[in-house]
């Protein structure tokens, strides 16, 4: 799919955009009950927000049923590498492997991300991503 030069969401379009993916397309009554667990926000204030993203096109909305039902309008990897491009352009120049460094030394890698961490560096050196 072409990436789509989305507006970056904010958190808590985040959170929304992290129930669709799990979940899949859902009304705004299943992500309001699904975030009500961790979140106080209200209902009407969710409607609003899943209505402004529909209008940013970070959602699409189908309005065929009486209840209308929410997609993400991109996968949840396409949207990581936009978040992630942007941040790498914004807090890094540009620079890989500042960024890499940065968030191995901020956050402890298990075992296995390590594992996979030098597969994809080992791939990539070979050209085979």
């Amino acid at each position: 799919m072409a990436e789509l030069n989305l507006p970056r969401p904010t958190d808590a379009e985040l959170e929304i955009l992290k129930v669709l993916w799990r979940r899949g397309p859902s009304t705004v009554r299943e992500v309001f009950d699904d975030l009500s667990a961790v979140k106080t926000t209200g209902y009407t204030t969710m409607l609003k927000l899943m209505q402004i993203m529909s209008d940013k096109g970070l959602v699409r909305r189908d309005e065929t049923a009486r209840a209308h039902v929410y997609a993400a309008a991109l996968a949840e990897d396409e949207t990581q590498r936009q978040l992630i491009g942007d941040l790498l352009r914004r807090a890094f120049d540009g620079s890989a492997k500042r960024l890499v460094l940065q968030a191995l030394s901020t956050e402890r890698a298990s075992a296995d991300e390590l594992v996979e961490i030098r597969q994809m560096l080992d791939e990539l050196e070979r050209g085979e991503r």
